[in-house]
């Protein structure tokens, strides 16, 4: 079964480089990213699990829980974290899922169902388990991105996103193009012109299905 943006992400138990969780219990209140990887040793993921490494305050402003997913096993996760952490200068303190029998890249939709991993595999059997999932507090998928990988995925944007997401969460609201924390914000037309007023203060009207308000920070 596809998954799709508004489905609950499964409620999976994993086996991480730091224990065991299921995924529900692990998220708990708090918003989670889940970004997964053909194959650990490799170069540009090695740079992206850095740059996550890297992030580790922001994420933790966010109130954001991040966890890896690999088609390794928990002692490949360990010794690849100390080239991690040697190439990107911080402490990759997030788990990583060991999903070697293919079960989450499967479920979230990242492997046809007849997927395998045939002795002496390469990245490309699995090039296709290289996406980002965003999770809300309520365990349903908000927003989702995959990559071929030879394009090295921007955290950066992946932050904006979801700083986007948590601003127009159960809100009336919406961001536009290229839009970043404090920059105007659109309000939704299930508002008329004066509850949206009242709510969000004086509108920037473009057009009738165009309205900006202030950044209610």
């Amino acid at each position: 079964m596809a998954l799709r943006i508004n489905d609950e992400i499964p409620n999976l138990h994993v086996t991480t480089d730091l224990g065991e969780y299921d995924l529900h219990d692990w998220i708990g209140d708090s918003w989670a990213i889940f970004f997964s990887h053909p194959k650990d040793f490799t170069p540009v993921c090695t740079t992206e699990f850095g740059a996550v490494a890297q992030l580790s305050d922001d994420w933790a402003k966010r109130g954001t829980k991040v966890m890896g997913i690999s088609v390794d096993g928990v002692a490949e996760h360990k010794s690849w974290k100390g080239d991690i952490e040697k190439t990107a200068g911080a402490s990759a303190g997030f788990p990583i899922i060991a999903d070697e029998d293919l079960t989450v890249a499967k479920a979230l939709d990242m492997l046809p169902a007849d997927a395998y991993l045939p002795d002496g595999r390469t990245p490309a059997h699995s090039a296709t388990v290289r996406s980002v999932f965003i999770v809300a507090p309520n365990k349903k998928v908000q927003l989702m991105m995959t990559y071929p990988m030879s394009v090295g995925r921007n955290f950066a944007e992946v932050l904006r996103a979801l700083d986007a997401l948590q601003k127009t969460y159960d809100a009336p609201l919406a961001t536009p193009a290229n839009w970043e924390t404090g920059q105007d914000v659109i309000v939704a037309l299930s508002l008329d012109d004066a509850a949206a007023a009242e709510k969000y203060g004086a509108l920037d009207i473009k057009l009738p299905y165009l309205r900006f308000a202030k950044d209610p920070a």
